[in-house]
């Protein structure tokens, strides 16, 4: 009888065991690396003193200003719409951009494809306060820049989204519209659009929520709504109205929140 050799179980190669421990080292060495790198453009005596500073700060936040919030009606109904409209202009624009860049949609995955997912990584990559920067520049300050900002925004949440909807579609039922004879937008219309609707409408409500806590800071850099009125009260320093803003944004993101939820449980 032949005798074999007892072989030691390792739970990784020698090859894979060396790769781990390079990878870490790696990421050691980056650790220390972005160590050094803040601790230069650090100013450690400002950090040290900042829980006084920041006691301070909320001391003069204290009481709130309640006097102001009539006034704060206007510019958080200018942010709803903003949120509202710029998620309307997204999903018109991002609908599209996601049936061209689905692998079972697109015309041409040589090329449209490529370009259709060019589109989504842009404005998924460009934050919507540098969208609404850049805007106000060009639109001059107020409420269009801020909806179409957010607009820009959503077309790449939407689109990605969306697009991966598509692609998860059950083939089957495709095939079956495919089998009766019907044309390339019958089946799109029969076979596929019916499948990702409650998806689609996840993704325009949920978008919709996020527009909201977006919008609410667009003023900041002049593209109206509330952020218009926080950026003047932090300017002069009034502390109390401040706090009042952010009790009204809270409670707005609150009951974006909610109505969100409740329209997602109601669809999918």
């Amino acid at each position: 009888m032949p005798i074999t050799e007892n072989k030691l179980w390792r739970r990784h190669t020698p090859a894979g065991s060396l790769i781990r421990w390079v990878g870490w080292l790696l990421a050691v060495a980056l650790l220390v690396q972005c160590w050094d790198i803040l601790n230069e453009n650090t100013i450690w005596d400002f950090v040290y003193d900042a829980p006084a500073q920041a006691a301070d700060l909320i001391g003069r936040m204290f009481p709130p200003r309640w006097s102001v919030l009539p006034s704060l009606w206007s510019p958080l109904w200018d942010t709803i719409n903003m949120a509202t409209l710029g998620t309307l202009l997204g999903v018109l624009l991002g609908t599209p951009v996601a049936f061209l860049a689905a692998r079972n949609t697109t015309p041409s995955a040589a090329f449209i494809r490529p370009l259709a997912l060019t589109v989504i990584v842009s404005s998924r990559s460009i934050n919507a306060l540098i969208w609404a920067l850049l805007l106000v520049t060009v639109l001059g300050p107020g409420v269009l820049a801020g909806i179409v900002a957010i607009g820009l925004r959503s077309i790449g949440f939407v689109g990605k989204l969306l697009y991966e909807a598509i692609e998860e579609v059950d083939n089957k039922q495709v095939e079956a519209i495919e089998a009766t004879g019907a044309t390339g937008p019958q089946r799109l219309i029969y076979a596929i659009v019916p499948q990702i609707m409650p998806a689609f409408a996840g993704i325009v409500v949920y978008r919709w929520d996020i527009n909201i806590r977006e919008s609410a800071v667009l003023g900041l850099v002049g593209a109206g709504g509330i952020g218009l009125q926080l950026n003047a009260s932090v300017s002069r320093l009034a502390w109390p109205e401040v706090t009042v803003i952010f009790a009204a944004i809270l409670v707005t993101v609150f009951i974006s929140e909610w109505v969100s939820a409740q329209v997602r449980q109601r669809i999918i």
